[in-house]
């Protein structure tokens, strides 16, 4: 009966990922704009969004899946494995940074929040869209 809605959790998990990076693309885009209650939402977004994202992927690969199997050729492995890991070590080491940065803006500490953002953004974009890639290439590719 619930089979199906869960098997389609990894497509569930790329438009989150997708989503994460249009709001991320978006907060930059407003705060360099000087919108900045604009951009607290939209990165609030982007937060909740990624936070979902992760819920469910461990979801589905601790308690459904498990292990997934790039199924396409050897070149195209060693090019999927490449982008994974990166993916999966940035995703890993960028949580301290994102707890950070919601703990300067909670706090108003503008200049510590944008320092760190500097290079979180490009870190949290990356992640975002490698997580769309894998996808892509595991699911809908090969």
């Amino acid at each position: 009966m619930f089979t199906r809605p869960l098997n389609d959790l990894p497509a569930l998990n790329a438009s989150l990922n997708f989503t994460s990076t249009i709001l991320l693309l978006t907060g930059w885009i407003l705060i360099k704009r000087g919108a900045w209650r604009a951009h607290g939402y939209t990165m609030a977004g982007a937060l909740v969004s990624s936070t979902l994202f992760l819920s469910s992927y461990l979801y589905y690969h601790l308690i459904i899946k498990g292990q997934t199997v790039f199924a396409g050729p050897p070149v195209m492995r060693t090019i999927y494995l490449s982008i994974l890991i990166t993916h999966i070590i940035l995703a890993i080491g960028m949580v301290p940074f994102i707890i950070k940065l919601v703990y300067h803006a909670a706090r108003r500490q503008w200049d510590r929040h944008r320092r760190t953002a500097r290079y979180t953004l490009p870190v949290w974009m990356y992640v975002s869209v490698t997580g769309v890639v894998v996808y892509v290439l595991l699911y809908q590719v090969y």
